[in-house]
């Protein structure tokens, strides 16, 4: 059996996005298993491998771990990427919250209903550039280093990457009023580790179509 984590979702962003991003910024090698049918996630409920019966769920070190957060948090921890001290990870956790409320805004946009797609959008336009961005471009701002935390590679840099490009997919000009932040992104995104995951044909996933909907609803209801 490889040593590789091994990650069972969709093949799509999701929930398990933030986590490939996070074994890619690490430089860890992994292996994904698709669910494609409704029976293969009934396959994981039935055998026990899903502690509260959902996805996503990845196997590492000996253990099946599932919900988003407790997966995130381990393989930050195990690659040093959770900062050198309780006062860095509190730091770290307030930034990847913030950036998690902004992603699940994002990441919902494709399922909203036709006639609430627009003032969708805004929300997230509004919440955005007016909530969240200017919290990052301050900080940078303040402390003038190249890292969110502690000076050196962090869970939040690597987070707040992915959103930062998720929210250009969504707005392209969404940056325009945040130079630091676009400086950020540039920096981030040329990290090696990284700038290998943001090539084509890495293991990173396209933004979910509508048209993936459908198969989607299949599999998980």
């Amino acid at each position: 059996m490889s040593g590789k984590p091994k990650l069972h979702y969709f093949n799509g962003r999701g929930r398990m996005e933030s986590i490939r991003w996070l074994l890619a910024a690490a430089g860890v090698e992994f292996e994904e298993c698709f669910l494609e049918t409704k029976d293969d996630l009934t396959k994981l409920q039935k055998d026990g491998s899903l502690l509260f019966q959902q996805v996503p769920m990845v196997e590492i070190d000996g253990m099946k771990i599932v919900q988003s957060r407790a997966i995130s948090n381990y393989i930050a921890t195990k690659y040093n990427l959770y900062g050198k001290d309780l006062k860095e990870r509190a730091l770290i956790d307030m930034y990847v919250e913030a950036v998690i409320d902004l992603n699940e805004l994002l990441m919902t946009h494709t399922f909203q209903p036709v006639d609430k797609k627009e003032q969708h959008f805004a929300t997230i336009v509004d919440k955005a550039t007016n909530r969240y961005f200017p919290v990052y471009e301050k900080v940078l701002k303040d402390h003038g280093q190249d890292f969110l935390v502690g000076n050196r590679l962090s869970r939040a840099d690597v987070q707040l990457l992915e959103t930062l490009l998720m929210a250009e997919e969504c707005k392209p000009d969404i940056l325009v009023k945040f130079p630091l932040l676009q400086s950020f992104k540039a920096r981030i995104s040329n990290i090696p580790t990284i700038k290998k995951f943001l090539q084509p044909g890495s293991q990173r996933k396209p933004p979910l179509q509508e048209k993936d909907v459908p198969k989607l609803m299949k599999i998980f209801h």
